[in-house]
């Protein structure tokens, strides 16, 4: 702490041993919440004796998480409901941390003011087993309804699904961001579950960090220092949004700037500290065998 304020190099690792590989290999996703962090970490991994960063381009977290399971990737960071389920099935993660809270947002129209509410009614999710699919049944499921029989789920691509809610022809819609920001922005629909401020969700982990359970086991020090990058990463994105943002805007990342931003601020990703990541499975892995 003495050196940070003498401002003296971050000797961290210094005594630790070198990482057993200095490669390392990171998904590069539009996402704003979790895509962000993992931008944020790549000038990190260096710092921790990476010296071959890749980043391998993704269109969704499934397709990264999906290509952590191969082995293709090392590391990534996605949606705790959906990587349990993946686990239970047998595919190869190790859950290290936990990442942040909230991201996710459903919107309704003048006909969907509860969740109990969604019975019988259109849900656009995107994608079937991705994040906002898993985590919106495990909701539906905690108030009692049957999320395989009792839900019409739309998997439309979301920019169609958005347009079609805003007409009225969806009857909700599970947001991520930054799509919350910008219907709200637009007034479109309501809110009817934050997960960032409403109870019992906001208690736990969103998104985790999951990485290879081989790379893990072959390289556990490349695996903690990988980790600690992260981490820091995300606590660039708690004080230094701004900052953030413009590294995706670096990568190519320049749509709904504004939203982006607006984003990084309303997260918590400084609170990750606060929160149990063992508990976050144990309560989702309940929610999902409900």
């Amino acid at each position: 702490a003495g050196a940070g304020l003498l401002g003296y190099p971050d000797v961290t690792g210094a005594a630790e041993p070198p990482p057993e590989t200095t490669k390392v290999s990171i998904p590069q996703i539009p996402d704003v919440c979790t895509g962000t962090p993992l931008i944020v970490a790549g000038e990190l991994l260096k710092s921790e004796g990476f010296a071959d960063v890749r980043y391998v381009k993704k269109e969704t977290g499934v397709q990264a998480y999906k290509a952590v399971a191969s082995g293709e990737l090392d590391v990534t960071i996605t949606a705790a409901p959906s990587i349990i389920r993946q686990v239970d099935s047998g595919d190869p993660f190790v859950i290290l941390a936990g990442a942040h809270v909230g991201c996710f947002e459903l919107f309704g129209t003048d006909r969907v003011r509860s969740l109990r509410d969604l019975k019988d009614r259109s849900v656009s999710v995107g994608v079937l087993g991705g994040g906002r699919h898993v985590f919106l049944a495990a909701m539906v499921a905690h108030v009692g309804l049957d999320p395989s029989r009792e839900i019409n789920w739309i998997t439309k691509p979301m920019a169609e699904s958005m347009r079609l809610f805003a007409e009225g022809k969806i009857d909700a819609f599970m947001g991520f961001p930054p799509e919350p920001q910008e219907l709200r922005a637009k007034k479109i629909g309501h809110v009817v579950v934050n997960a960032t401020t409403d109870k019992p969700w906001s208690q736990y982990f969103c998104c985790v960090v999951v990485a290879n359970r081989e790379f893990v086991r072959k390289h556990p020090i490349a695996t903690k220092r990988t980790l600690r990058a992260i981490v820091k990463a995300i606590g660039v994105c708690a004080v230094e949004p701004d900052r953030a943002v413009r590294l995706r805007a670096d990568r190519g990342y320049t749509r709904g700037y504004d939203y982006a931003l607006q984003t990084m601020k309303e997260l918590p990703y400084g609170r990750w500290r606060e929160y149990n990541p063992e508990d976050t499975i144990r309560f989702y892995a309940l929610r999902l065998h409900e």
